[in-house]
């Protein structure tokens, strides 16, 4: 279902934004030098596909990789996330732990 929606980076209001059936989950995040802090996942309660946050944070993870940025998760679902999927915490800043 992700893989067929399209990821916008709202820099405006600070937010990725994904669209499913005329739903929009949000990631809001704020960027200071190197460094994104990701802090408010949002997903409505419309989308109830099982996996969605997964997948979800799962491309977001890899358009922030592909800016070269370092990942700072201050909401406790996208923690939750770098916890169990050990290729992202490569993407934490030097001496963060979760």
């Amino acid at each position: 279902m992700v893989e067929a929606a399209e990821l916008i980076d709202n820099e405006f209001l600070r937010q990725f934004e994904i669209k499913i059936d005329d739903h929009l989950a949000i990631i809001e995040y704020s960027l200071q030098e190197r460094k994104i802090f990701l802090t408010k996942l949002i997903v409505p309660e419309q989308i109830t596909e099982e996996d969605f946050n997964n997948e979800f944070l799962s491309v977001v993870f890899e358009q922030i990789a592909e800016r070269n940025l370092s990942v700072m998760p201050t909401c406790p679902e996208i923690a939750k996330f770098v916890r169990s999927n050990r290729k992202y915490k490569r993407m934490l800043p030097v001496g963060v732990r979760i």
